[in-house]
């Protein structure tokens, strides 16, 4: 007896048989089978040459346990992570977008990261709804309005994270350039200057990912039951990316790695470096003036507390590219092998490991408001003045 993992393969494959249909409720159907045509209908999941589960290449052993038992917690952790996500998000624009906050292109900065963020969470909720909360397999998950949704949900995820990586380079190039040439700041970082940056932020994630809108096509297949035909609906590569031996599907990949995951982590590294000098050197400056001048003027009383603003929110700023590192370098690693190992890699462990580089985002994206109170006096007594906290803050 055939199992449907077998049978979606076949189609894929062109060796299906349309005369021989079997019934959907004699069918061999196992955890595995049902969880693979589940994962079907999400991001690039199908294969051409696709590998059975027991025959993987990579990613044995413990490492693909963990992956396969969180799968089955991935649907509540991620939607717990997504609602006080989209709520720490919506009260740091609330906050961000006050007078006291908002005249610094920093706070601009943020509120727009912020939007995006906001934005993705609220976004991967119903999709988490959709497809991860409830384990049964039903049909309306291979309806062709399902799998329009998988489809738009895969491009506009993808376009929103981009966005929030534009975003946290902008503010990473912004404050190395605070640091670095503090004279030069205000005229390099004007208000006007710094929403057209923005604007070029958001705008430019779109062309980046345009050649994945061409990726994916909805595809088909006919099953038989209580004397009816099925046909289930699920996303596949496009004829257009199988093409010249997949050159779209591989140029693809490789834009993926290298221009949005690589490229972007290299220069947080070098901006988070030159950061932590440019901090290291300014704690020793202001420990030989300490210890050269027993009394200090009005000026240099001021000097200190703009110091130690500086120091606080380039404090926060290292901890947010942290975290940022932390969640995209292991998603560029996984790219960047996909493209030299080729799809059994993909398939076996970038594939295994999606749902657990989807949370790592969508953690780097709630977690924000934490450092924000934790870090930063300006933004907790514009949040006290907000939300009336004063006994907290």
């Amino acid at each position: 007896m055939k199992s449907v993992y077998q049978l979606i393969i076949e189609k894929i494959n062109g060796t299906f048989n349309n005369e021989n249909y079997l019934p959907w409720n004699k069918l061999n159907l196992t955890e595995q089978d049902i969880q693979y045509v589940i994962n079907l209908t999400s991001f690039i999941k199908i294969e051409k040459q696709a590998v059975p589960e027991t025959d993987s290449c990579y990613c044995n052993g413990t490492m693909r346990n963990f992956a396969i038992e969180y799968r089955n917690v991935h649907g509540y952790v991620s939607l717990f992570v997504c609602i006080f996500g989209t709520l720490a998000n919506f009260v740091n624009i609330a906050v961000l977008t006050r007078k006291q906050v908002k005249i610094a292109p920093f706070s601009y900065i943020l509120t727009w990261l912020a939007v995006t963020d906001m934005l993705l969470m609220t976004e991967y909720m119903p999709f988490v709804l959709y497809l991860y909360t409830d384990s049964k397999l039903k049909m309306s998950r291979f309806s062709h309005g399902g799998a329009i949704y998988i489809l738009i949900h895969t491009h506009v995820s993808q376009v929103l994270h981009t966005m929030s990586i534009c975003l946290t380079l902008t503010l990473a190039f912004w404050r190395h350039n605070a640091i670095g040439y503090p004279e030069k700041c205000n005229v390099l970082w004007s208000q006007k200057k710094c929403a057209k940056v923005i604007k070029y932020a958001m705008f430019l994630p779109i062309v980046i990912c345009f050649p994945s809108f061409f990726m994916f096509s909805i595809q088909s297949i006919i099953i038989y039951e209580n004397n009816e035909y099925h046909r289930l609906y699920y996303l596949d590569l496009s004829e257009l990316a199988k093409s010249r031996n997949e050159l779209l599907y591989i140029l693809n990949l490789w834009l993926y790695a290298v221009i949005i995951k690589l490229l972007p982590c290299i220069i947080l590294i070098i901006i988070s470096i030159a950061l932590i000098k440019a901090l290291h050197k300014t704690t020793k400056r202001q420990q030989k003036l300490q210890t050269s001048t027993t009394t200090l003027t009005n000026r240099s009383i001021k000097l200190q507390k703009i110091r130690r603003k500086v120091d606080r929110s380039s404090h926060m700023l290292i901890a947010i590219l942290f975290l940022f590192l932390l969640t995209e370098f292991p998603q560029c690693i996984l790219g960047i092998l996909s493209g030299i190992l080729g799809r059994c890699f993909f398939k076996n462990c970038y594939h295994l490991f999606g749902e657990i580089m989807d949370i790592l985002a969508l953690f780097n994206g709630a977690i924000n408001f934490i450092l924000y109170c934790s870090m930063s006096k300006q933004f907790r007594l514009a949040f006290r003045e907000l939300f009336h906290c004063v006994n907290y803050f």
